[in-house]
């Protein structure tokens, strides 16, 4: 009998392998979970970055236009005023609805007739009843518009000036028209006591002396109107 060892018997039929313990799927799965579970919280995470970002610089945003954009406003505003201003010295003086105005003096009192020193200053209500004055009032008090106008013009070389209108201090942001206007000698006063009586004829009583004597010129006058928001 053969001492040889014998080989331990084998499972199955003859040619077939035995039964091996294959690695289930669980594994893999958990791993391809954990992989997605990781993308998500990245996905969150760069969400949240971009909302916390996109929130400063809205922020941001914000605190830089804000001030542009009053001051945009403001402009805005200032030019609209400076076109009615411009327009409405265009009209009058295509209308010679300024000579009147200009004319409306009180030898007497050394002012404009009815007004203070400084001009009319309680507005509407003691303005003339002249066509120019009518229409400062409609196109800027009913507006809430204040205004001033003034009436420069030459003495001796020299520019003085003669409040016409008188409303308080301009703002900053106050805009300015100007028209000139000629005064001649037989253009008349249209107020006062010597209503009626040509520039020539009142000289030293007026407010502008005879700068251009030996001619028909009695003076050139600038009227200005500077606005503001009340």
């Amino acid at each position: 009998m053969s001492d040889r060892p014998r080989r331990p018997p084998t499972a199955g039929h003859a040619g077939e392998e035995p039964d091996r313990d294959w690695p289930s799927g669980g594994d893999g799965d958990r791993a391809t979970e954990e992989t997605e579970r990781g993308q998500v919280y990245t996905l969150e995470a760069i969400t949240t970055a971009i909302l916390v970002l996109s929130a400063v610089l809205f922020a941001l945003q914000a605190t830089a236009v804000t001030p542009l954009t009053a001051s945009t406003a403001n402009q805005q505003i200032e030019e609209r005023q400076q076109t009615i201003a411009d327009d409405l010295l265009d009209t009058a003086a295509a209308n010679d609805e300024l000579t009147p105005a200009l004319l409306y003096w009180n030898t007497d009192t050394g002012t404009f007739d009815g007004a203070e020193t400084v001009g009319y200053v309680n507005v509407p209500a003691t303005l003339p009843p002249l066509d120019f004055f009518t229409t400062l009032d409609e196109e800027f008090y009913d507006q809430r518009i204040a205004f001033n106008v003034y009436v420069e013009y030459r003495d001796g070389g020299e520019t003085k000036v003669e409040q016409l209108v008188y409303q308080g201090t301009p703002s900053d942001n106050a805009v300015s028209a100007s028209r000139i206007v000629v005064l001649r000698d037989d253009m008349e006063l249209t107020a006062g006591p010597d209503a009626g009586q040509p520039l020539s004829a009142v000289s030293g009583d007026f407010y502008a002396p005879d700068a251009s004597s030996g001619t028909d010129i009695y003076n050139v006058a600038e009227v200005r109107i500077v606005v503001w928001r009340m």
